[in-house]
């Protein structure tokens, strides 16, 4: 098997076959919110399953494919569909894409995701500012041999979620009117959803909200130094006095009620990016 950088030079320059676009900004579109790409004025788009050493997704809801455009005025590319640890991936190639983003010109990732909540302060509907998390995958991207040419060894995952675009996103926020949370999201493996006891631990050791992505993504991004900033939408609630059967179109169909507002503050904060 080809090294780590060899591979993304590889997908990198098949990319650049396809489009004209150099992004300076990455975004990841998680469940249900496919649609955020909406905004972008598209150039051009790049199937995932042509790019070399890309995974291919088998989530329903994720189309699988890159998007390159501008998105108020500055140049983007957009994964219209992640990869998770449980469709099978390694986290070396759940990771994969934020690398040959890089390897593009990305210099800040915009990560999104569905989620459950577990604050009993939040509710469905709502938007989270992602400020920290907790990596509960029994995995991590970074293990096996390092290339020191893609980053440090040992990373320090100081400011992982970059504060400046913490505020830079609540500040938008505040001037669309729109009421956001902040809190930390934990990753766990899944794909099952949590039992009660679960939640109940989950809650206990920090976390507002429950998901499985977007924690590798950011350690990789944060191991090359590309700045990160990251959202949630609570599709559901985790609450185990309270729990209640969920179902996937609920989740999606929560997301897909959110999605437009997130679609703004995103679009807000990539135009003062």
């Amino acid at each position: 098997m080809a090294d780590l950088k060899t591979m993304i030079n590889e997908a990198a320059a098949f990319i650049r076959t396809k489009t004209k676009v150099v992004p300076e900004i990455g975004i990841i579109l998680g469940t249900g919110l496919g649609s955020l790409a909406d905004g972008i004025e598209i150039a051009s788009r790049v199937d995932y399953g042509t790019i070399p050493h890309f995974p291919v997704s088998t989530v329903e809801s994720h189309a699988g494919r890159l998007l390159f455009g501008t998105l108020k005025g500055k140049k983007v590319v957009a994964m219209q569909g992640r990869f998770h640890y449980y469709e099978g991936y390694t986290l070396q190639q759940v990771t994969f894409p934020v690398r040959v983003m890089k390897e593009l010109g990305v210099k800040a990732l915009i990560v999104s995701n569905a989620c459950g909540g577990l604050n009993p302060q939040f509710s469905r509907g709502d938007i989270m500012i992602i400020t920290d998390h907790i990596n509960l995958l029994g995995a991590n991207p970074l293990i096996g041999p390092n290339d020191n040419s893609v980053g440090d060894r040992f990373p320090d995952m100081y400011n992982c979620y970059d504060k400046e675009l913490v505020k830079l996103a609540e500040q938008v926020a505040l001037e669309q009117k729109l009421p956001v949370k902040k809190g930390v999201y934990v990753s766990v493996a899944g794909p099952n959803l949590e039992t009660a006891a679960e939640y109940r631990f989950l809650r206990a050791i920090g976390a507002d909200v429950v998901g499985m992505s977007t924690v590798p993504e950011v350690i990789a991004a944060r191991h090359q130094h590309t700045k990160v900033l990251a959202f949630s939408i609570i599709t559901d609630m985790g609450l185990p006095d309270a729990l209640t059967a969920c179902s996937l179109d609920e989740i999606i169909a929560t997301a897909n009620k959110a999605e437009p507002k997130l679609r703004e503050l995103i679009a807000g904060c990539v135009a003062r990016m």
